[in-house]
């Protein structure tokens, strides 16, 4: 990967839906160059994937929650990790240092429903403690953060 290439990734992390043409004008390369360069960094999987950023509030998930999870010692950790993965309430899962087993990123619809949440995690006895830290706002919230990119 060379900067013209951590140049294209900023460009469509900014806008996935900017044009080949586009992208060509500020690295300086034509949209064919710029088409093949795209396909490379899909297939070396530095790209992942192209994507919408939709609002929490317009999609019925105003509720953001970071809960701390200590798992039990017999948590089958594949069971809670799958678990993790399909789980609509869950937008990430990081296996983290420290106290805490992980850390999850939840959105939900209401209070209630992040009670439900918290109540099915210890139905399903993956969890020996937890602790919940409930987001009153984001001063910044991206999944990636690109660099300014000046033409």
């Amino acid at each position: 990967m060379d900067d013209i290439d951590r140049k294209i990734i900023d460009l469509l992390a900014e806008d996935a839906r900017r044009s080949l043409t586009d992208i060509g004008e500020y690295v300086g390369l034509s949209a064919s160059a710029i088409n093949e360069r795209i396909r490379r960094l899909v297939a070396s999987g530095a790209v992942r994937r192209f994507t919408i950023d939709a609002a929490p509030d317009a999609m019925g998930r105003p509720v953001l929650a970071f809960v701390c999870l200590a798992l039990a010692a017999d948590t089958d950790e594949a069971a809670f990790r799958a678990f993790a993965a399909t789980h609509a309430a869950i937008e990430e899962c990081h296996n983290v240092t420290g106290a805490w087993s992980y850390i999850a990123k939840v959105r939900v619809a209401s209070l209630p429903e992040l009670e439900a949440f918290l109540a099915e995690l210890k139905a399903r006895k993956f969890i020996a403690r937890s602790e919940t830290i409930i987001a009153l706002s984001s001063a910044v919230e991206a999944s990636y953060t690109p660099k300014p990119v000046s033409p």
